[in-house]
């Protein structure tokens, strides 16, 4: 009696579930698998597209297969009949010249300007003396600048330390507190003596002689067009007491004699001072990558669900240690990538087979994500579909392997955002995983005080800033985070095939249902009026 109760439980509970499943929708997930998902992470994520850096060859390289596969599908190219959307981005890279009595300095080894410093057309001056302003201090009875005039001077200060000796670092907010004060004393140029210039580490002169890359929107032409703030340059010990020569001093005598005295040394050096700041651009070639399936319901098809996931990554870095400089990326994010593309495999031979989904599917991938989600915001401020149509967003970035917290069991996968917008589309995510895949679902990271920021940390949040639904897919970060080391050799196949199948039957419920997904929460999670 009781084994055939079990037998009859059981045959009941397979029932429901099968009936919970859509068989057209089992039917086309068949080529998610492992092996496809290799035959193109084992290109994208290979050494020849050189880690898919934006603005490079391996970046272009990436996006022309994206481009000629979706092509290969029977995808629409929707931007004007191509599947490029050229994004208005390019690099600035700072030319600096200093000049001491017509002697040109060395930049990034005798001084360096912050690039970011620089605005608008950049700047030049020139003087024929300089402020020494000690410590560029005014408390304790102690004050640099008593008695001194600074304005439309070239002010020269110490950027740490004080008159009682004391040679540990005042912290950036003091040294930012100085430059305030001589901007609103209207000093014409700031010098600010730092002694770690002369021992400066390899990764602040990457971090100084490497190019800025801008995305020009609206906001950042403003930002160009700002007026340029006072010049501040960062200059080492030995062009200091270059500068002090001329007063018959340097800058260890001048510390000992306020230390001694507990009075300021502050005096006007006659020296003859110019420099030149300016940013020179260069037009980058950066491009999403479009492919459109049309829905097959006239009522539906003007609604549009965007599956995204980011192809570029970090490129090389020559300054890491060892002979493999090229960070492959096949984690980061080229398995999204491979996710996107399997899943627009499966619809489009859906559509082909007269199953079709009835909403229509923006199959995106973006680039420069790795530069500040550039790609999904100059989409999101230059949507090739009305943002008011496009119900939901999957986003997905690392879906190849697993993290220290999941090493006994790798079936699982980060979800984020899925309830912050619209309760509804968490519960249809949930239903897609417990219906078909059975995956854990780790919520951990699905909250906006998340220390590691992860909600806002990947494309899908240019689109919740704008009140789209999203749904982020993650597997955590490794040890093999943006370092060479995110080889496709570490990558979890199957658990890629499975997680890209959740986000699959996901996005196929969404394109059929009745209803796109109810926003019920506003961007902060209160509730909606």
């Amino acid at each position: 009696m009781k084994k055939h109760f079990l037998y009859a439980s059981f045959v009941l509970t397979m029932a429901c579930s099968a009936s919970a499943q859509n068989k057209d929708a089992v039917r086309f997930s068949k080529t998610i698998t492992k092996d496809n998902a290799y035959k193109h992470l084992s290109v994208l994520a290979s050494d020849a597209y050189e880690g898919r850096e934006t603005g490079t060859k391996g970046g272009w390289m990436a996006a022309d297969y994206i481009k000629n596969y979706f092509k290969s599908l029977g995808l629409k190219g929707p931007v004007n009949g191509d599947y490029f959307q050229p994004i208005d981005m390019a690099t600035f890279t700072l030319s600096q010249i200093l000049t001491i009595n017509g002697q040109p300095a060395e930049a990034i080894k005798d001084f360096y300007i912050i690039p970011q410093s620089v605005s608008g057309e950049g700047y030049a001056f020139n003087a024929n003396s300089i402020l020494f302003a000690g410590y560029g201090l005014t408390k304790d009875g102690y004050n640099d600048f008593d008695g001194v005039d600074v304005t439309g001077k070239i002010v020269m200060i110490l950027k740490s330390g004080d008159p009682n000796g004391t040679t540990s670092s005042n912290g950036r907010g003091a040294v930012n507190a100085k430059i305030k004060y001589l901007t609103e004393k209207k000093a014409a140029a700031i010098l600010v003596i730092d002694p770690t210039v002369d021992v400066m580490p390899e990764n602040l002169k990457s971090y100084l002689l490497s190019s800025q890359m801008v995305m020009k929107t609206k906001e950042e032409l403003e930002k160009m067009k700002a007026p340029a703030g006072v010049p501040v340059i960062t200059i080492g010990t030995a062009l200091t007491n270059q500068i002090l020569a001329a007063a018959k001093t340097d800058i260890a005598g001048l510390k000992k004699k306020i230390a001694e005295t507990g009075k300021p040394a502050s005096q006007e050096i006659t020296v003859s001072i110019s420099a030149n700041a300016k940013k020179q651009e260069t037009k980058v070639r950066a491009e999403n990558v479009l492919g459109f399936l049309e829905g097959s319901d006239p009522k539906l098809k003007n609604e549009v669900l965007v599956v995204t996931g980011h192809y570029d990554h970090i490129g090389i870095t020559p300054e890491v240690k060892g002979a493999d400089k090229i960070n492959n990326g096949a984690d980061d994010d080229g398995s999204g990538t491979t996710g996107v593309l399997l899943m627009a495999e499966a619809f489009s031979k859906a559509k082909k087979a007269g199953k079709g989904p009835k909403r229509s599917i923006l199959f995106m991938t973006v680039t420069g994500e790795e530069k500040g989600l550039l790609g999904s915001e100059w989409y999101s401020e230059n949507p090739i579909f009305p943002l008011e149509n496009t119900i939901t967003n999957l986003n997905i970035d690392m879906i190849g392997r697993g993290d220290k917290d999941h090493a006994a069991d790798n079936n699982f996968v980060y979800i984020i955002g899925s309830d912050m917008l619209s309760s509804e589309l968490d519960q249809i995510g949930k239903k897609a995983n417990k219906d078909y895949v059975n995956i854990n679902l780790d919520e951990r990271y699905n909250n906006r005080t998340d220390p590691n920021r992860f909600y806002y940390r990947s494309d899908h949040y240019n689109f919740a800033k704008h009140g789209i639904p999203v749904i982020f897919y993650f597997n955590g970060v490794h040890d093999d985070y943006h370092q060479p080391g995110d080889e496709i050799s570490k990558i979890d196949f199957p658990m890629l095939a499975k997680r890209t199948r959740l986000v699959y039957y996901t996005a196929w419920e969404l394109a059929n249902r009745a209803n796109r997904p109810k926003v019920d929460k506003n961007e902060d999670g209160t509730p909606k009026n």
